[in-house]
């Protein structure tokens, strides 16, 4: 049993993170960020979800390049293949849920 107080949560790094549960294969963790992560494809689903912050994700559908803002509460689902990446506006705290050992 754990209580996380997620706006309390800081990394010493950009995208550092704090491992909240791994269940049959699948991580959660509370990420801290106030840089860009990088494009990139995760091999498998992704969850994403603002839990403090706004955050641009960028994403690819069809060839072409997309955005939209991401405000406290709004879940991005990235499907397999999905390619794109996150650009926080400021600081930001982000839940991620996805295969163990993804990107």
């Amino acid at each position: 049993m754990e209580i996380t107080r997620s706006k309390e949560f800081t990394a010493n790094r950009a995208w550092g993170a704090k491992d909240i549960a791994s269940m049959n294969g699948i991580t959660t963790r509370l990420h801290w960020t106030d840089q860009p992560y990088k494009w990139h494809i995760n091999d498998g689903e992704e969850v994403f979800v603002v839990l403090d912050g706004v955050v641009k994700m960028l994403f690819k559908q069809d060839g072409q390049e997309h955005s939209t803002l991401l405000h406290v509460g709004d879940i991005f689902y990235a499907s397999v293949g999905t390619e794109h990446v996150a650009y926080p506006q400021g600081e930001a705290r982000i839940l991620v849920i996805e295969k163990e050992g993804s990107v």
